[in-house]
């Protein structure tokens, strides 16, 4: 017997499935409007501006695919939307915020850095896409754009917080430029903690070290933490790469006769 209440149930059934795909495309789209934001804001020369808007493009796009995997919404369309979010934020946004900042009075060397690091990010990004599946989920090859692009905004905010500017650390601008592009492309190990599982139980004094660390410690200076945490990542592939390879070393010695 035809239910007269099946038409509308289907329709809602539809409505509530396409507001469930929405989601995580909109905290996408948000993170898309930071990094169009940061490259306004430092046309404007507003850079702290930027610089905060590259870091609240990380935390949404952090966000987009918890959300995808919490509601059951992942799609091509959203690995693929969000592939092209991350090449604005967190690759034409960064080196073009460092390129107004700091390094366009050196000519050809300073658009050739951004340059550099902007295609590099494009070239991290298309590599991550097709390494997907038989990459070790544990490391990631090569810095993330979004630590990339945070070592570049957190450099901007915290020198403009201690009233440094741009002109007067346009080499090291410049080398920390090319450092964070080239190392992208690498295959320098960082760990990516996909690992974690947040539905574990942990115990009380890791969530009271957590809520520490989020609420007192990034608050009490945001500028210099994000810097240093930025910092300490990239160079922890570096530090992790080394200890690989004098263990390598070791073993290889150990097994000679």
């Amino acid at each position: 017997m035809h239910d007269p209440q099946l038409p509308r149930l289907m329709l809602k059934s539809k409505l509530r499935r396409r507001g469930i795909y929405l989601l995580p495309n909109l905290f996408t789209t948000a993170a898309l409007f930071a990094g169009f934001y940061a490259i306004v804001q430092a046309m404007n020369g507003r850079f702290e501006h930027s610089a905060v808007s590259i870091f609240i493009a990380m935390v949404l796009d952090g966000l987009d695919g918890r959300v995808a995997r919490l509601t059951h919404t992942q799609s091509e369309f959203g690995a693929e939307y969000d592939s092209l979010s991350d090449m604005v934020s967190f690759g034409a946004a960064p080196s073009l915020v460092i390129y107004e900042w700091a390094l366009k009075g050196m000519g050809k060397l300073g658009w050739i850095a951004a340059f550099i690091y902007c295609v590099c990010a494009a070239l991290r990004l298309a590599r991550f896409n097709t390494n997907i599946e038989v990459v070790d989920k544990r490391f990631f090859q090569g810095l993330p754009s979004p630590a990339a692009a945070a070592l570049i905004a957190g450099l901007v905010w915290v020198m403009l917080d201690f009233g440094i500017m741009g002109t007067d650390i346009r080499w090291l601008a410049w080398c920390i430029t090319l450092f964070a592009g080239l190392t992208m492309v690498s295959n320098i190990p960082y760990y990516s903690g996909k690992e974690i599982n947040l539905r574990k139980s942990v115990p009380f004094i890791t969530v009271l070290l957590l809520a520490l660390f989020f609420f007192v410690v990034i608050p009490s200076h945001p500028p210099v933490v994000l810097f240093c945490l930025s910092f300490l990542y990239a160079v922890s592939g570096y530090a992790m790469w080394l200890w690989r390879l004098i263990k390598k070393r070791r073993a290889s010695d150990g097994q000679q006769p």
